[in-house]
């Protein structure tokens, strides 16, 4: 049976921390600080926003958790500058191994890419890197107002992409997604990025590990 193949984005095939080099502007050699308090605080609030059923557009989640990246380093952004670097989120470059890899795999599985972004936002940083026309469809969180790691989540990507007889596997680099994805009853395999960077000890294991999407076509054959 063909597998189904669910990518996330933010991490995965775009680089959140491609907004360092913008936030040198404001932040100067603290940049890359606040650009990952950035990241880490814009998931945390998405975590905590679908567990108190609060749901608000993860761009939402971006805007408050860059107010308090800001914040936290002491620093400060008139309204047009924060609207600007909102509007570059959506330009976030895609990493070199994004496009080769969904090229080669397009023509062997279903591709969907599976966010926790809205469809106007994926659309826009997708298409910005050519990634748009490489999937079949996209999955948004959107669609059920929750967050990923909610089992619902997981659940729903399997009825968005018609994967419900046949196996669906999470492309992920977050660990946490993977996670999600493993105790939802998917496949998941982890692009580890960072080599440095450790995988939860939950017990709960990835399908695979890969740290690059260069190496995914033979590690699904291996599945």
């Amino acid at each position: 049976m063909s597998m189904t193949l669910a990518f996330d984005v933010y991490g995965t095939l775009v680089d959140p921390m491609g907004m360092s080099r913008l936030l040198a502007e404001d932040a100067g050699d603290r940049a890359e600080g606040v650009a990952a308090l950035w990241r880490e605080k814009q998931l945390e609030f998405s975590f905590r926003k679908g567990l108190m059923k609060v749901y608000e557009d993860f761009g939402v989640c971006t805007r408050q958790a860059l107010r308090y990246a800001m914040a936290t380093h002491k620093l400060t952004l008139s309204e047009e500058r924060e609207n600007a670097l909102m509007a570059a989120y959506l330009s976030l470059p895609a990493f070199d191994d994004a496009l080769p890899a969904l090229k080669t795999l397009k023509g062997q599985y279903p591709l969907f890419a599976f966010s926790n972004g809205s469809y106007p936002a994926l659309e826009k940083v997708l298409g910005h890197n050519d990634l748009l026309e490489q999937f079949k469809g996209l999955v948004s969180v959107d669609d059920i107002k929750t967050f990923k790691p909610d089992p619902a989540v997981y659940t729903y990507v399997r009825r968005a992409t018609g994967a419900w007889e046949k196996p669906l596997c999470l492309v992920s680099s977050n660990a946490w997604d993977v996670i999600g994805a493993r105790a939802a009853g998917l496949l998941a395999i982890w692009v580890q990025r960072d080599p440095d960077k450790v995988f939860e000890d939950w017990g709960i294991q990835p399908s695979a590990v890969i740290s690059s999407l260069s190496e995914l076509e033979l590690t699904l054959k291996n599945l």
